[in-house]
């Protein structure tokens, strides 16, 4: 006569080879409720960071970077307000895309994005230039870079491809961190080493570059290759 214990020890072999043969995992993966979503916080976030890094070579930003540079020498100081000007200015720009992409139809939103990024494509072409001397507020390195640097972002392209990027993706986070990261690894260059790294690199070729990346995000998204949610 079979025991229980007989019994339940059959019944663990038996649960350990359908373990085996994938059917727990088939019955989960089939079962649309235990799908994990999908998570594009990656791709969010390198799309993010080199767009933005590369759009920034050469411009005002960064030629701002050079100035403040020459004229605080405090390099530390200068990072840290450059950081916290962007990361501000750009979560201000991100949290305005994302409230556009759940105002608007995402098909005009569509259409919206693709020609921002055709937009920043063309401006990336023109030469960027620093109009006036950056203002000395007497406060400190830290705040001077700050101030400045917050005012000279507002209404330049890598702003506008910010709130472009987050009408694009949902990982708002993922979008503000990238285009932080992008900005601070195109101005640390320019504020520790200056004008003697400025003069090695080929400003046309990056100007073409930043164009053409920001022409085929554009392209893509009114071709309908990007999925708007």
């Amino acid at each position: 006569m079979v025991s229980i214990r007989q019994c339940q020890r059959k019944f663990e072999i038996a649960t350990r080879l359908a373990a085996r043969s994938g059917y727990k995992n088939h019955a989960t993966i089939s079962d649309p409720s235990l799908q994990a979503p999908p998570q594009p916080i990656v791709e969010t976030f390198f799309t993010s960071t080199v767009l933005v890094a590369i759009a920034e070579i050469g411009d005002k930003t960064q030629l701002l970077s050079f100035v403040l540079a020459a004229k605080l020498r405090r390099p530390y100081p200068i990072m840290m307000g450059i950081f916290a000007a962007t990361l501000l200015n750009h979560a201000l720009a991100a949290s305005a895309g994302a409230w556009l992409a759940g105002l608007i139809p995402s098909h005009f939103i569509n259409w919206i994005v693709g020609a921002s990024f055709i937009g920043c494509g063309l401006w990336a072409l023109k030469p960027d230039t620093l109009e006036e001397h950056p203002p000395l507020f007497g406060t400190g390195a830290f705040v001077t870079t700050l101030i400045a640097f917050f005012l000279a972002e507002m209404g330049d392209k890598t702003q506008l491809a910010t709130v472009a990027l987050a009408a694009r993706y949902d990982e708002l986070t993922a979008v503000v961190l990238g285009t932080t990261l992008g900005m601070m690894l195109a101005n640390a260059p320019a504020v520790w080493i200056g004008e003697a790294l400025a003069g090695r690199i080929n400003m046309r070729k990056t100007r073409w570059l930043a164009a053409i990346l920001f022409l085929l995000m554009g392209v893509w998204s009114l071709a309908g290759g990007i999925e708007f949610h």
